[in-house]
C-alpha cells in the first residue's frame, strides 16, 4: 500500500486501539483558508474546457501493482482502466501520470489536484484510487471526494504446503513467519499484537510485492496485506483469505477519486460514470481481468 494514504488508515487504526474517545463527525473540524489563486495550473481544468480540449488528466501512483504501474513503457493496471472508462464515458482522451507519493495523502492531493508541486509538474484533473474517510474529507476543504468504486480488505496469503487444512489467522504468527510491506498497516496491527508476541516473526519488505515474492520462494508461509496485491502475485502454491481480524477496525476501506473543489461538475461526471460503471457490470470486469475480487463499495 502506497506510503501516502497507508498513514490515515494508520491513524484511524491507531485512534481505535488507544480507545480514544469518538467523537461525532467533524467535530473538532476549524475551517481552513481558502486558497486564492494557489495554483498557476487551475486554468483550464473544468468540465467544459476538459470536453472542448478532448483530453482529461489522471494522476494515479507508480510501482502500485495490481492498481498503477508501467508495463511495456505504458501505464497499466485496474486504475489505469478505471481512468479509461471515464475518458471514454465522457467522449475524451485519458492521459496518465504516475506519480511518486508524498509525505502523506494530504501532500499528493495538494500536489496533484489543487496546488501543485512546488518543482516540476502540474495539477491532474482526476487523481485515482484515493480513499474515503468521511473525517478526513471534512478537513480538505480543497478537494471533493467521489466516485468510490471498491471495497478494499486486508488479507492473508499463504502456502498451501504449509497450511494443508486451516488458513492462518495472526495468533498462528507467534510461531509463524509472516511478510508485510514495511510501514503498512498489516505490519501496524501486527507489531501491535497483544504483548507484542508476533515482532520476531514478522518479516519486512520495501514493497508488498517483495513480500509476496518471499512467500512464493519459501522465505515465509504467509504474507499479510491489502488483498488485491495479494491477489495480484498469487500462484499455484499459494492461496488467500480474509479472516476476521480481532481490534483491527479499519481492515476494510473505501477507494475513490478526488477533483479540485472548484470543478463541481467535473466531479459529478466523473462520479456518475464510476456509478454507472459500477452498476452496469463494467467495473467488475476490470477486476475480473486482472483476475481480482471485485467488491462494490457499502456507500456510493
Amino acid at each position: 500500500m502506497k506510503q501516502a494514504f497507508a498513514r490515515l488508515l494508520l491513524s484511524l487504526t491507531l485512534a481505535c486501539l488507544t480507545g480514544q474517545a469518538a467523537l461525532a463527525r467533524c467535530a473538532d473540524y476549524v475551517p481552513q483558508p481558502k486558497p486564492q489563486n494557489a495554483s498557476r495550473d487551475v486554468v483550464g481544468q473544468d468540465l467544459d474546457t476538459i470536453l472542448e480540449k478532448g483530453v482529461i488528466t489522471f494522476a494515479a501512483y507508480e510501482d502500485f501493482s495490481p492498481w498503477s504501474y508501467q508495463d511495456s513503457g505504458q501505464p497499466a493496471g485496474v486504475d489505469i482502466e478505471i481512468g479509461r472508462l471515464i475518458a471514454a464515458d465522457l467522449g475524451v482522451e485519458a492521459r496518465f501520470k504516475l506519480v511518486t507519493p508524498g509525505e502523506n495523502l494530504e501532500t499528493d492531493l495538494r500536489n496533484w489536484i489543487w496546488k501543485g508541486p512546488a518543482v516540476g509538474g502540474e495539477v491532474a484533473n482526476v487523481m485515482l484510487h484515493v480513499p474515503y474517510d468521511s473525517e478526513f474529507a471534512c478537513r480538505v476543504e480543497q478537494v471533493t471526494f467521489t466516485g468510490q468504486y471498491h471495497q478494499e480488505k486486508v488479507g492473508i496469503a499463504y502456502r498451501r504446503d504449509a497450511y494443508p487444512e486451516d488458513p492462518p489467522v495472526p495468533a498462528y504468527f507467534r510461531f509463524d513467519t509472516v511478510a508485510v510491506e514495511n510501514d503498512s498497516i498489516a505490519d501496524f496491527y501486527l507489531s501491535s499484537f497483544p504483548g507484542g508476541q508476533l515482532g520476531r516473526n514478522v518479516h519486512r519488505f520495501a514493497t508488498m510485492a517483495a513480500a509476496m515474492a518471499a512467500l512464493a520462494g519459501g522465505e515465509t508461509k504467509a504474507a499479510m496485506g491489502p488483498l488485491a496485491q495479494l491477489e495480484f502475485a498469487l500462484s499455484d502454491d499459494l492461496a488467500v483469505h480474509t479472516p476476521p481480524l480481532p481490534g483491527f477496525s479499519v481492515g476494510q476501506w473505501t477507494a475513490g477519486i478526488a477533483v479540485n473543489f472548484r470543478y463541481r461538475a467535473l466531479g459529478y461526471a466523473v462520479g456518475d460514470a464510476i456509478f454507472a460503471a459500477v452498476d452496469d457490470g463494467r467495473m467488475k470486469a476490470i477486476f475480473d481481468q486482472y483476475d481480482l475480487t471485485f467488491a462494490p463499495p457499502a456507500l456510493r
